[in-house]
């Protein structure tokens, strides 16, 4: 039952897809190759480069959350930084490249100064990685072979088209974390440190950038939704799953364990019409090729 998969980008809210992957696994899925953007490239390049579900689980869970975003001399113009992502990346990639994944991967971003969407599968993981992530405004653009690359959302929040372009002729299962268009929109916070007096903390919410940032989010969250409403028009994935993830912001600290669960739950409940896809697809494939 092969498949490609098609990993938006969500924030926090990618965590899901953690979940999704196990239960593929479980329910004896082949993941061929996969596409991702933001927090779903991450997601993608662990699973290609051949970590199981538990074990990304288990990346993110050692992972101190209140310190991912701290500011690091090299990180650009940014509302947050990349210290603690950084970190990550180093140790869980170190200088790997897309040469040594097992399954093919790619990932998205998007070039600023062209205003085109590049597709990154070639050269090191955690260039790549940290372009799709580099949420514009919030996180600093990640320059690369003469690009100034930001979060691959921008254009393509679900890549269907690049996990179609990876693996041509098997069904594509979607992993859609943006909320319908009919949600309300969400408030965002802006992200305080734990160690500050909840006073402290209550009265940094209330200043003006972090109204600001709210109202940024939220513009970001409406058009995100928007751009992936018609890019899944366009692409038609065969399968999608939407993980109900509408509580959980960008960049909250989440229980990995709880999201990832959500995930599972959300590939549950689209089984019975992703093996009637695979079914298919197989006998077709067998009819016009003589696949097996």
């Amino acid at each position: 039952m092969d498949i490609t998969l098609a990993l938006g980008g969500g924030g926090a809210k990618g965590n899901a897809h953690i979940g999704v992957l196990r239960r593929l696994e479980k329910e004896g899925f082949k993941i061929r190759s996969v596409a991702g953007t933001s927090y779903g490239g991450i997601i993608a390049v662990l699973y290609a480069l051949g970590c199981s579900p538990n074990e990304i689980q288990a990346i993110f869970e050692s992972v101190d959350q209140t310190h991912l975003y701290a500011r690091v001399p090299q990180d650009g113009p940014s509302l947050l930084g990349m210290g603690g992502v950084r970190q990550l990346l180093n140790r869980v990639l170190g200088e790997k490249t897309f040469a040594d994944l097992r399954i093919p991967c790619a990932v998205t971003a998007v070039d600023i100064n062209t205003g085109g969407e590049v597709t990154l599968m070639e050269g090191r993981l955690q260039d790549a990685v940290l372009a799709t992530i580099a949420l514009p405004g919030i996180f600093p653009v990640h320059r690369l072979n003469g690009w100034e690359l930001v979060d691959g959302g921008v254009l393509n929040p679900v890549p269907v088209s690049v996990a179609r372009l990876l693996s041509p002729g098997l069904p594509v299962v979607a992993v859609v974390l943006n909320d319908p268009m009919e949600k309300p929109v969400r408030s965002y916070a802006l992200p305080v440190p734990s160690i500050l007096p909840r006073s402290i903390a209550e009265r940094i919410t209330r200043i003006s950038l972090a109204q600001s940032l709210d109202i940024f989010l939220r513009s970001v969250d409406v058009s995100s939704r928007a751009i992936s409403h018609f890019r899944l028009q366009l692409d038609k994935p065969e399968v999608i799953v939407r993980p109900d993830v509408h509580e959980i912001s960008l960049l909250d600290k989440v229980v990995i364990a709880d999201v990832a669960r959500m995930g599972e739950q959300a590939l549950e409940e689209v089984l019975p019409e992703l093996r009637r896809v695979v079914s298919w697809t197989s006998r077709l494939s067998r009819r016009l090729f003589g696949v097996n």
